[in-house]
Order: structure tokens, then sequence, then C-alpha cells
């Protein structure tokens, strides 16, 4: 992630986008990236990639790095679930049962972190 985004900048967006049935794009770009960034600072490492696009990627939770080719434990959801799911407005298991959240390898279920406290 480029650059740090501030609490204040994160929230506006966040309640930008819950405010409007079609938030603007750069209030969803936002929030995602706030949220991912939250998500960094909540579990860091490198061996869960979560991946929103086309907004954002990040490496999370401690264990062995990954450096080449297809990480072995992905997540991968648009960013409407992504905020349902980070902030709690949804449950990740259904989410994921709606096929909504794609999450692959032994230790892409990162339910346990989520809602994220923005």
């Amino acid at each position: 992630m480029a650059r740090r985004i501030s609490t204040e900048e994160g929230r506006a967006a966040l309640a930008g986008v819950s405010a409007a049935e079609n938030p603007s794009r750069t209030d969803l770009a936002t929030a995602v990236r706030y949220l991912l960034q939250l998500l960094v600072e909540k579990a860091p490492g490198h061996t869960v990639e979560v991946r929103v696009p086309p907004f954002g990627a990040v490496q999370v939770i401690e264990g062995p790095r990954h450096t080449r080719g297809t990480p072995p434990n992905v997540v991968e959801t648009d960013a409407r679930t992504w905020i349902a799911v980070a902030t709690g407005a949804e449950q990740w298991a259904d989410a994921a049962s709606a096929g909504r959240i794609v999450a692959s390898g032994t230790r892409a279920d990162i339910s346990d972190l989520l809602p994220l406290r923005p």
C-alpha cells in the first residue's frame, strides 16, 4: 500500500459508502484500502494474501513468506463484500457460502480477524 489513510479519511469514505446506493469510486477505493490497512495492522505478516480487485491486495498473518507465483493462501472478494465482512455488516461464513468470498489454502480463513474496528 502506497500511502497511509488517516482514520478521519477512512471513516469518511466508509460513511460515504454506507450512505449511498451507488457510492463514488473514490469512496469505495478509499474504504477498501483503509480496511485492508487496518487488517495489516491487526495481523501483520506474509502468509495470506487478501485481494480486493481492483482496489488493493495485502499480505497478512505471521508465518512463511511467499515470494513467487500464486500464493498458497489467498482470499479474494469484491469491494462491497469486503467492506461488509470487514465492518461486521455481514458474516464471513454467509459471504463465503454465497460464493462472494473465495478462500483457498489451509490458512485462508481470516474470519477470526473480522470484523475490524475502524
